[in-house]
């Protein structure tokens, strides 16, 4: 290979071969290579994952062919370095291509030296050697030959020559620099620029030669190969004196560091490579390898298996100190070695990079001697961690040979230690420097360095991450303390299980298929299997421990106590310089037994672990034991036949690695007995201590054993001197000594003559002797070990309490964990809360005072306020307004309370102490109410018992006992509950105006509550006790909580739901870690929510920021029975959880079969109302305690059976609440039997207090929580999810819901209704599009129909061309339809429901445009057939009279005399008066019209026709619409008994009759203005649409006489006969023949006038058809298209919103109305809707139009548009290729006819005669055109806005006015609008509905205005009657008998009505007198609304704040 080839290149050519030859072992290849720290260790990561050898291998070698040419380099050197340890492996050269093999050089320059190291020995760590063949390779290729060595003589690289040997390169390159450089140039080692700046240099030339060096070192190295080679070849011999320079200085003594390495060989001990410590930066070491067993690795490397960066090997091996000590404690000898040979360390450290340029550059300024920068130097390296000081002590090495040898003496004066002593031995337990590394060694193992300064916290390892959805089994060593965690929050039993998953680099996974293993020799020189690559479980648990908070301790051990694993209760001394008692961290267990002497009573036990007392018994180990201790303990503490694992022990099936750090760990374990003689191993509860290591190592542990324990069982096989003085120190704690002795230990004679003399001397019993031999099996030899300890516990006095072992640790100067300064400063403010407490019912009644009867009251009211179930005979409103009045007295009576000292303590403590304190305070409160209500609940249920027996089933005293029982729970929540009720008292009366914002105290609590939230803390939500939820606390919590998290705040809410006891909490607890009390009893009910934040990635995947959890009180509660309203409570509380709820988990245990069949009646009711609201729930269908295997299997009839049971009720549940009959379980939910049903065995293995946790309950419980988590990914991806804003919006609607109980149907709040409006308003835009399409399609057809002759119309191809157009036009609303659905957009999912409405209002609209347009269609066909009898006329009178025209030019022609322009004007009008006088008359028939009204009427009135014909005798024609007046004649005055009564009908039958004659009006002058000949059908529909009215309306329920009817008629027909009249003679006279003859005079005379004259005509004809036919064309074109564009401009622009939909429309005018507070305006709105909602859009459209110049701007667009269009027909081809102008205009007519109506007429005119260019023509006409367009602007400038509007064929106002007006119907109690989109709606419904006396309802009896609002009464027990119902009475609930299609609502809040019952407190008088009624003698809080309060109600009721 050329001296100038790269490694790379190499690398490449010999990858194929080399990718063969390294398949032989890849495992071993990816272990060296990460020893050597080729790649990060993050692309080792990603390699891990390759199972396949040869595609690992491929992917090896790519990444690193990926990076620098440095690591190529060493990538060669390692495989150099490989072959020592893979025989098999050849050199690179081998494998590289034949043009390679012949290469002059080897890939890398190296140099052979002598040694006479030959024997097998260590070699130094930067020393890299070659294979033989290499080396005679380099001798050969030796320019001049090199110096022979030893074969076995170490290499050195080109870089490292350099480094060793630069003294004497300086001094060669000084000599001929010049020279040297050039020939550097010329081999392209440096580049010219480089050169020339070196050359420029002032420096002198040592100075030069350095910088020179070291830019050589810089660029790697093959630069520092070729930089030798030229070397060589510019100075002759310098090769082989460098090589000698460095042989003589290895062969020195002095200088060389073989003959120390050869000394420490002398000893087995220096054959243990120790490591240095590094912190930040690990430098790449390539260390020789040398084949070793695998016992040997481990003893050699005990870091081995340690992730990259922990460890790194280097020159200084021997050393047992930290690079940093070395440094510090070799401080001198370093500055004086450094000073000596400054420059060239410096620059060493600067090519290895140790220091960056601008560090070389700063010490190098500096003007201080060299020992000052000596002494910066080793500070700079300190600082830069302990990496930089090994890596710089390499350097050091390297730079200055000898430095080592220099500090040896330094580093070999640490190995010495003192003597053994008993001191020593309590030295043992202290915090040692080797106890420090092995701590630091281990953290580094398991990733947990960074938890030492930042302690890992509960919220931390609660958050939801990828990790939460890791498998069991951990793949790494960093898995393996989040394996644990993971596990034992999960009550997974194999927590502790540390052993490595398969297919990982840590366990050799990598090994290749097994058949095709080769054997190796190497397996007879291994350990019995593979040594694996793990850490010790107890290491794991120790590391996790002081790597966690106090709290994260507090809730492992509480989670390892449950899964009965021992528990630390002394940790080793590790971080601290004493070991650590666990008392804190065991606070928060409690237990439950029942001891024997309790057995008759049937009593139990229930205490905090650390309070009972009981005996300790201690079991120790005295040096080496084969017999496990451990094991042993478990035997006996298991009971027989079954085995449990309370201690770790060798025999697991765990990892058995080395303990590194947790020898000194004390673990205990419990026994409790649970009162079955039979079964318990001992009577009383016993503790069982296991010390760790062994006693003369643990001298500290033993000593506190020994005084805290009833008896210590010592094991010992090795029994002699020491041991025997150690145990005589003991004095009389020895006589509670027992030693457990191995019968065939090979020391057990000395053993027992030194016990035996132990024994004598401190007379101990036989008993305390054990023996295991073999005559006596494992379990006799357990059963004997429990008799003893059963005696001891029997006999011994001594009893003690964890807490009492603090204290007795304390006097060891242990330390106590909770001694901490920031615990027991919140246990003093704890205590002076909880100190005083000692009746919890009684405290409860002082201190939190709110919350009582108080509370209860409130919340009683508020249900009422929504129930009116006690409503008796009071008006709805005024019982409301009795109901306000008691809650503001409630809430006021709450304000006056003053906070109780308890109270304010407890505020003091969550606000003035720090975070941590805050958080101790809070446990420090629940440990000690837990405590206390505990307390509380044993006397009492003690005092039950003995007064059932007393006095059994009967006696008050028992009921009261149980209530006091029920009572007696007192928890934080109790305060926070408390604080919730001031601040909610506080808020009430700010609102309430009683007191000033600025005057509030309790703002600040919901900060707190957020706080307490984001530290895993319980916020209730309902709270049991009452069965209410505090809205405004809750919604400010939350408000502040979305504040807090930056809102970031979507979240999905997981629920759970079940029977009580049956392991709800629990359940959520295992699956995600929490903390919800967990409690046999009943000691709080309602509902609790915890957040859980969800980090990482999982954000983006899950769509959401948090899972929130909600855990509800058990369901059927025995206790909640006797009360009356359980089952309401029950349902109440599963509607509101399971509305809240993304996925709802129904838990069912199997023996509550018959309980659950209620519970699902619930789950059904709440299920199929969230359906009824868009809300389509997850169900999770959890079966406890069903173990089988096959359980899946065998439970598919039991899981069809249940889905029957849900069918069932579902169907059941639906006809309860009225809506339709075929409906199953799955349309309400998400729901699948196969999939949503999980069947967990039973929680405990075994029976307790002994049991564990099931392990299969765990793994049963993971399935299900990762199935959940899949869902969550597959929701977010279905719809948005819900954030806080929201959430709270829907607790306080479902809530608001549940209080009305009935609220099925009219259930919607401001989320839905937002949903609603937005596709409302999106409808609407789609709904216009339609319409505007249609409009200008139909414009485009009927000028079309007015421009083709008749024959050629074909009214059957235009229908279906409309039906065509319908089609496409109402496909597309469906199609915006299904995308906005499918969008998800806006919460669009909770308007489902409403989807099909909108799609039949589109159907709807399709048929009213195909009606219309139709009908627009035959009424331009027939004005084209009206017109065609008078067109075929005026074609001959046009031809009579040009032929005259013509005739008389001639003749004027041939006159000689020129006559002038008045003589020719005679001339033509003798010509035209003759010729008219000539013509033949053919006038229209004139119709007499009113004759045919007549007939029509007639016919229609024939059942009236004596009263017809008598009123028809003074003729139809006089009676008229103004002479209709309602008379007395018309009602039938003998139903009436008074006045009232009779005024009101008369009223309305009046409204009746002005709504049909303004209807009738209408239609009649439409067609008038139409310019159409009369046509009777059109009486015909005019008479349609009276009757229709009139049925509609129910005419004969008005009580009205036949006289109104024909009366109505006869005005209506005789004012329609007058203008059908007036139409039809309009019509002939615009179609008179002679007429429009006479039209075309002027026209004629011009063009003869010209003719004759012979002028110049062009323009003027041209002019002539701008201003007779283009003119009126185009006034017309834009009239047509005007309204279309109005319409589009209007909702356009600025205040278009209050157009956009019918919801925003309402509340812009009831907001005006307000603002103007117009009575007439009001009534106007309320009794005639329709005209005042057109009477609005009239004015609002006219003040729009008048003020601005929109209008010109839009006629102008219009007429620019059209315009530009005419001007591209004249420019097409087929218009100036014209041969003349009657084709001219023929093609031009043609090209616009869809466009421009051109009057046939007026063309007559311009083309008689016209012999013009058709070219000329047209750019006559272009010249023309801007002047018209100007003069038809101008023109419509003057007209007034309002003509401009009524001249228009499509009528803005109208088109704005079917936007908003919807359907029109009115409710039919208080007459408010129907606010529902589109037209086809199911149902009519409105935001808010008003006082019903405003729709004119008044009392039957005082005719008092009636002021109860209907959305009132419909939940109340009123009743009503009106026409509808004949007059009967009719209870409002049961409304929708009558008004089936009408949804009235209650009010979505207490305030929603606000602005009605102030409009109506206003003009409770004015509308008195209007509709002639007593005034109301309304409510007083009515009266104090204000107009503020009112405006703001109406922005709360239309979603606008």
């Amino acid at each position: 290979m050329a001296s100038a080839e790269k490694p790379s290149d190499v690398i490449r050519k010999a990858r194929k071969k080399l990718t063969e030859a390294l398949q032989r072992d890849p495992e071993l290849i990816f272990t060296v290579a990460r020893s050597q720290q080729l790649l990060t260790e993050g692309e080792f990561s990603s390699l891990s994952q390759i199972h396949e050898p040869q595609e690992f291998l491929e992917n090896f070698i790519d990444t690193v062919l990926r990076k620098e040419e440095s690591t190529h380099e060493r990538f060669l050197e390692f495989l150099e370095n490989l072959r020592h340890v893979l025989p098999s492996l050849r050199p690179i050269s081998e494998y590289l291509e034949d043009e390679a093999k012949s290469s002059p050089f080897k890939v890398t320059f190296r140099v052979t030296l002598s040694n006479n190291r030959n024997t097998a020995g260590s070699k130094p760590a930067r020393d890299r050697p070659y294979s033989e063949d290499a080396k005679e390779n380099l001798e050969r290729e030796g320019s001049s030959g090199a110096a022979t060595g030893s074969s076995d003589s170490d290499t050195l690289s080109s870089h490292e020559m350099i480094s060793k040997g630069k003294k004497w390169l300086t001094e060669i390159l000084k000599k001929d620099l010049e020279l040297i450089i050039e020939e550097l140039i010329s081999q392209s080692v440096i580049e010219k620029e480089q050169c020339e700046l070196l050359v420029k240099l002032e420096e002198d030339s040592k100075t030069k030669v350095q910088i020179l060096l070291l830019q050589i070192q810089q660029g790697g190295e093959t630069t520092c190969h070729k930089f030798l080679e030229c070397l060589n070849v510019a100075c002759p011999g310098s090769y082989q004196n460098l090589q000698r320079s460095l042989y003589d200085q290895d062969q020195n003594p002095g200088q060389s560091f073989g003959h120390l390495e050869l000394q420490s060989e002398s000893t087995p001990a220096a054959k243990s490579s120790s490591v240095c410590t590094t912190e930040s930066f690990a430098r790449p070491q390539n260390t020789g390898l040398t084949p070793v067993s695998s016992r040997e690795k481990k003893e050699e490397n005990p870091s081995r298996g340690m992730s990259s960066g922990t460890t790194t090997k280097g020159l200084w091996d021997s050393s047992r100190m930290s690079g940093n000590e070395i440094i510090q404690k070799g401080r001198k000898q370093l500055t004086e070695i450094i000073q000596e040979d400054l420059e060239i360390v410096l620059d060493e450290l600067l090519s290895q990079s140790v220091i960056t340029e601008e560090e070389y550059a700063n010490l190098n300024k500096t003007e201080e001697d060299s020992k000052k920068k000596s002494q910066k130097l080793l500070l700079l390296i300190q600082k830069k961690g302990e990496r930089a000081c090994c890596w710089f002590l390499d350097c050091i090495e390297i730079a200055c040979s000898g430095s080592k040898q220099s500090l040896q003496p330094l580093l070999n004066g640490q190995d010495q230690n003192p003597g053994q002593s008993f001191g020593h031995l309590e030295l043992q337990s202290e915090s040692t420097p080797d106890r420090s590394k092995s701590l630091q060694n281990v953290l580094a193992k398991l990733n947990l360095q960074k938890y030492i300064n930042k302690e890992l916290t509960l919220r931390e390892v609660l958050e939801i991450s990828s990790e939460s959805l890791k498998e069991r089994t951990p793949q790494s060593l960093g898995d393996l303390p989040w394996h644990f965690l993971r596990n034992v929050f999960a009550l997974n039993v194999t927590a502790r299980n540390t052993r490595l998953g398969k297919g990982t680099p840590n366990d050799q996974g990598m090994r290749g298929k097994e058949e095709e293993e080769i054997f190796d020799e190497g397996i007879f020189f291994t350990s019995e299997m593979d040594d694996e690559v793990s850490v010790n479980p107890l290491d794991v648990l120790c590391a996790v421990l002081i790597s966690s908070d106090s709290f994260l301790q507090q809730e492992i051990f509480s989670k390892m106590s449950l899964c009965q694993f021992a528990l630390p209760l002394l940790l080793p001394p590790l971080e601290t310089p004493k070991c650590t008692l666990m008392l804190w961290a065991m606070r928060d267990i409690v237990r439950k037994w029942r001891p024997h002497s309790l057995i008759e009573k049937r009593s139990f036990r229930e205490e905090s672990l650390v309070r009972t007392s009981m005996p300790t018994i201690s079991f120790v180990r005295m040096g080496s034991c084969s017999l496990s201790k451990s094991k042993l303990l478990n035997l006996f503490l298991s009971p027989s036949q079954q085995h449990y694992d309370f201690f770790i022990h060798r025999d697991m099936d765990i990892s058995n690695s080395l303990r590194e750090i947790a020898n000194g760990l004390v673990e205990m374990a419990w026994y409790f007995p649970g009162g079955q003689k039979s079964s318990d191993l001992f009577s009383e509860p016993v503790a069982i201590a296991n010390l760790c290591g062994s006693v003369e190592s643990h001298w500290l542990q033993f000593l506190f054993l020994t005084q805290v324990s009833s008896a210590v069982f010592i094991f010992t096989e090795c029994f002699g001197e020491k041991e025997y003085a150690l145990l005589s120190s003991l004095n009389k704690s020895l006589s509670r000594c027992y030693f457990i002795l191995e019968r065939h230990s090979k020391k057990f004679t000395e053993t027992s003559h030194f016990i035996s003399e132990l024994a004598t001397a401190f007379k101990l019993k036989n008993s305390q002797i054990l023996m295991k031999g073999d005559r006596i099996n494992e379990a006799q030899f357990v059963k004997n070990l429990q008799s003893i300890v059963e005696r001891i516990i029997l006999s011994s006095s001594k009893s003690m309490s964890v807490l009492k072992m603090a204290d007795v640790a304390r006097e060891f100067k242990i330390q106590v964990d909770e001694d901490a300064q920031e615990c027991q400063h919140a246990l003093r403010y704890a205590n002076e809360i909880t100190q005083g407490i000692k009746d919890i019912v009684i405290y409860k009644k002082e201190t939190l005072v709110l919350q009582g009867d108080l509370w209860k009251n409130l919340a009683r009211v508020e249900k009422e306020l929504c129930r009116m179930k006690s409503q008796g005979d009071t008006p709805s409103e005024q019982y409301k307004s009795i109901l306000k009045g008691r809650r503001v007295e409630l809430h006021k009576q709450q304000n006056e309370c003053d906070l109780t000292p308890g109270l304010i303590k407890f505020i003091g403590g969550i606000t003035h102490l720090n975070s941590a304190e805050k958080q101790y305070f809070l446990k420090w409160m629940k440990l000690h109410l837990d405590w206390i209500a505990r307390g509380n609940s044993t006397n009492l249920r003690a005092k039950y018992k003995e007064r059932c027996k007393t006095l059994g089933d009967k006696g008050q005293k028992t009921a009261e006992l149980d209530q006091l029982i029920s009572s007696s729970s007192l928890g934080v929540e109790h305060f926070m509950r408390e604080l919730g009720q001031f601040y909610e008292a506080e808020h009430s009366m700010v609102r309430e105006g009683r007191i000033a914002k600025s005057r509030r105290q309790f703002v600040h609590f919901p900060s707190i509550a957020v706080d307490l939230m984001l530290d895993g803390f319980p916020l209730e939500l309902i709270d049991g006790d009452a069965s209410n939820i505090p809205l405004q606390w809750i919604t400010d919590v939350l408000t502040e909580l979305n504040h807090k998290v930056g809102g970031r705040s979507k979240m999905v809410v997981i629920t759970v739901l079940g029977v009580q006891s049956t392991g709800k909490s629990t359940l959520l607890n295992t699956m995600f870690g929490l903390q919800f009390a967990v409690s046999s009893g009943r000691c709080t009910r309602g509902a609790f929510m915890m957040l859980l934040q969800v980090k990482g990635n999982l954000v983006q995947e899950f769509g959401c920021d948090f899972i929130l959890v909600i855990d509800t009180e058990g369901l059927k509660a025995p206790e909640l029975a006797k009360l009356g309203d359980s089952d309401q409570h029950d349902n109440e509380l599963g509607t509101l959880v399971i509305g809240l709820s993304d996925i709802t988990i129904v838990n069912m245990a199997m023996e509550n079969a018959t309980e659950m069949k209620d519970i699902l009646q619930i789950v059904t009711h709440a299920f199929l109302r969230m359906k009824e609201i868009g809300q389509k729930r997850n169900c999770q269908f959890v079966h406890q305690n069903v173990s089988d295997v096959c359980a899946h299997d065998q439970n598919m009839s039991d899981r069809n059976r249940l889905l029957e049971q849900l069918n069932e009720m579902t169907q059941a549940a639906a006809k309860m609440e009225n809506t339709k009959k075929n409906i199953k379980f799955s349309d309400i939910m998400d729901y699948d039997p196969e999939i949503h049903n999980w069947y967990i065995p039973g929680l405990w293995h075994g029976v307790p207090p002994m049991a564990p946790v099931n392990r299969g309950y765990s793994e049963k419980v993971f399935e299900l929580k990762k199935y959940l988590f899949e869902y969550i990914k597959h929701l977010s991806r279905e719809r948005p999810l819900k954030d806080i804003p929201q959430f709270i919006e829907w607790v306080k609607s479902l809530w608001n819901a549940v209080k009305h109980e009935n609220f099925i149907f009219s259930f919607r709040n401001s989320l839905i209704a937002e949903a609603y409006t937005n596709l409302s308003t999106s409808y609407s835009e789609w709904e216009w599009a339609f319409r505007k399409e249609m409009h200008v399609w139909v414009s485009e057809q009927e000028t079309v129909i007015q421009n083709v002759s008749l024959d050629a119309l074909d009214l059957s191809t235009l229908k279906c061309e409309l039906q065509k157009k319908l089609s496409i036009e109402e496909e597309r609303i469906s199609k915006n339809l299904r995308q906005y659905f499918e969008s998800g957009a806006g919460n669009v999912y909770l308007v489902e429901k409403y989807k099909e409405d909108f799609v039949k209002s589109a159907n709807s609209l399709k048929s009213e445009l195909e009606g219309s347009s139709y009908s627009k269609l035959e009424d331009a066909r027939r004005i084209k057939k009206g017109r065609y009898k008078t067109d075929i006329i005026l074609s001959r009178y046009v031809k009579t009279i040009e032929e005259k025209v013509d005739g008389l030019l001639d003749e004027c022609r041939k006159n000689k005399c020129r006559l002038e322009n008045c003589k020719l004007k005679e001339e033509f009008e003798r010509m035209w008066t003759k010729t008219f006088l000539e013509l033949t008359p053919m006038h229209l028939q004139k119709r007499q019209v009113c004759s045919n009204v007549e007939s029509h009427l007639r016919k229609d009135l024939s059942s009236r026709g004596r009263l017809f014909n008598e009123k028809l005798q003074k003729g139809l024609l006089s009676y008229r619409i103004k002479a209709f007046k309602i008379k007395d004649e018309y009602i039938h005055l003998s139903w009436f008994k008074n006045v009232f009564k009779k005024n009101k009908k008369l009223y309305q039958v009046d409204e009746l009759a002005k709504s049909l004659i303004d209807k009738c009006s209408r239609y009649f002058d439409e067609k008038a203005n139409s310019m159409e000949d009369y046509d009777e059908t059109y009486c015909v529909e005019l008479l349609h649409m009276i009757n229709k009215e009139l049925q509609e309306n129910n005419v004969e329920k008005l009580c009205t006489t036949p006289g109104f009817e024909v009366d109505l008629k006869l005005h209506i027909l005789g004012e329609a006969a007058h203008a059908f009249q007036k139409m039809h003679e309009d019509f002939m006279k615009e179609n008179d023949p002679l007429l429009r003859l006479e039209k075309l005079k002027l026209q004629y005379f011009s063009v003869f006038r010209d003719l004759y004259l012979e002028k110049d005509a062009e323009q003027s004809r041209a002019k002539d058809f701008c201003d007779k036919c283009l003119h009126p064309a185009l006034v017309d074109y834009i009239n047509k298209r005007l309204g279309i564009e109005i319409v589009e401009n209007f909702i356009r622009n600025a205040q278009s919103t209050e157009f956009a939909c019918r919801s925003f429309f309402q509340f812009t005018v009831l907001q005006e109305l307000l603002e103007g507070m117009n009575f007439g305006q009001y009534v106007k709105y309320i009794l005639t809707y329709e005209e005042f909602v057109k009477s609005w859009i009239w004015t609002r459209m006219l003040d729009r139009y008048e003020k601005n110049n929109d209008l010109e701007n839009l006629e102008k667009e219009i007429l620019s548009v059209i315009i530009n269009k005419i001007r591209e027909t004249l420019e097409k081809p087929k218009q100036k290729d014209a041969g003349a102008i009657p084709e001219f205009l023929d093609n031009f007519c043609k090209a616009m006819q869809k466009d421009l109506v051109i009057s046939e007429d007026n063309l007559v005119g311009i083309q008689f005669k016209n012999e013009l260019v058709p070219k000329q023509f047209s750019a006559y006409i272009k010249n023309v055109l801007p002047g018209l367009e100007k003069q038809i602007l101008s023109e419509l400038k003057l007209m007034d806005v309002k003509f401009t509007f009524t001249k228009l064929p499509v009528k803005p106002q109208d088109e704005i006015f079917k936007r908003v007006f919807g359907c029109g119907k009115q409710c039919p109690f208080c007459k408010v609008p129907c606010e529902a989109g589109g037209k086809a709606h199911q149902e009519h419904f409105a935001a808010v509905h008003r006082p019903q006396g405003l729709g004119r309802y008044r009392w039957d009896k005082t005719k008092e205005l009636y002021y109860s609002l209907c959305s009132s009464d419909v939940v109340s027990d009123n009743w009503f009657k009106n026409r509808h119902t004949d007059k009967k009475w009719h209870p409002y609930k049961n409304y929708r008998d009558y008004y089936p299609d009408w949804n009235i609502q209650p009010d979505p809040s207490i305030n929603a009505s606000d602005y009605w019952k102030f409009i109506f407190a206003e003009f409770n008088h004015d509308f008195a007198r209007k509709y002639c009624a007593k005034p109301a003698e309304l409510p007083e809080d009515w009266k104090k609304i204000t107009k503020e309060q009112a405006k703001e109600a109406l922005k709360e009721t239309y979603n606008m704040k």
